[in-house]
């Protein structure tokens, strides 16, 4: 028996950035007219990695690090799903930091949310991988999500949003599960979340925010101009935002490129033994 679970009401505390994180996920999938039952929300550990549980979708909780590698076994066994991993800088960026870089190196056309805090908040706010210098005894740099996106060399949306201005989050992410849909790659959108009490932030980063389409002459499609445009900015002290590479240049994605038929997808295959029994002793024959 299938049970349908209800949404539960948010755990976060009043003000968290994870809120406008979860109005723009509900209002991109209303905007493109997806329904719930072809959505698969995959969550990471932390506070953020409970977002999968205030959505009227499928949901599932992976391991702490593991989102990514999760929502690539979904979205290869059924590619017709909209498929939307999302978890925190601390899960992400850490633990499962070696599962990011893959991930765009594979460019699966799933789009990978990222609620960026620069703490451990639901462990009482350690210094995370993107902590400044000087936070909680921090002395190393931070780790820069963007720029690492820029390197590998694939079709992968790259793009940074803030919390505190929903409007383009809701854009943002629209476009990146739009680039999904159309199976051109994976989409990396990292949004800048505060965490309220361990890590209030919103004023600062209000302050600091850059969006790139403001700079003379930004082309979103040229990768070493959107690098260089992004590291000047980081270097004068502000935060790039915005549609930082949306590639023209057409990689092949992971998931058209092994399964470029989608009636004949891995989730409709017929496993069980009778269907399979001829192969199965074909394949212990080339064993002897």
């Amino acid at each position: 028996m299938v049970e349908h679970v209800k949404p539960i009401q948010p755990t976060w505390c009043p003000g968290c950035g994870d809120f406008g994180v979860l109005a723009a996920i509900k209002k991109s999938l209303l905007e493109l007219k997806i329904p719930p039952e072809n959505v698969v929300l995959v969550g990471g550990i932390g506070c953020s990695g409970g977002i999968h549980n205030f959505t009227d979708a499928y949901g599932f909780h992976s391991l702490h690090g593991r989102l990514l590698p999760t929502a690539v076994g979904v979205k290869l066994a059924n590619p017709n799903l909209t498929v939307i991993a999302a978890g925190g800088d601390g899960d992400g960026y850490a633990i499962g930091m070696g599962h990011f870089i893959h991930t765009l190196k594979k460019n699966i056309s799933i789009t990978y949310v990222v609620m960026n805090n620069e703490t451990y908040g639901l462990t009482k706010g350690q210094a995370s991988p993107t902590s400044p210098i000087g936070f909680e005894g921090n002395v190393e740099a931070p780790f820069e999500a963007v720029l690492t996106a820029l390197s590998i060399p694939s079709a992968s949306f790259v793009a940074r949003g803030f919390s505190g201005n929903p409007k383009e989050a809701t854009a943002l992410l629209t476009e990146a599960i739009r680039f999904n849909q159309e199976r051109k790659g994976f989409a990396f959108v990292e949004i800048l979340s505060p965490c309220v009490t361990y890590n209030d932030t919103y004023d600062e980063w209000r302050a600091k925010i850059v969006d790139v389409a403001t700079q003379p002459g930004y082309d979103p499609s040229d990768r070493a101009k959107a690098f260089q445009a992004c590291l000047s900015i980081m270097e004068s002290g502000k935060i790039p935002t915005g549609r930082i590479y949306v590639p023209e240049k057409r990689y092949p994605s992971l998931d058209a490129t092994v399964l470029p038929n989608l009636a004949e997808v891995p989730v409709v295959e017929d496993v069980s033994l009778s269907h399979n029994r001829e192969r199965y002793a074909k394949f212990l024959a080339s064993l002897e």
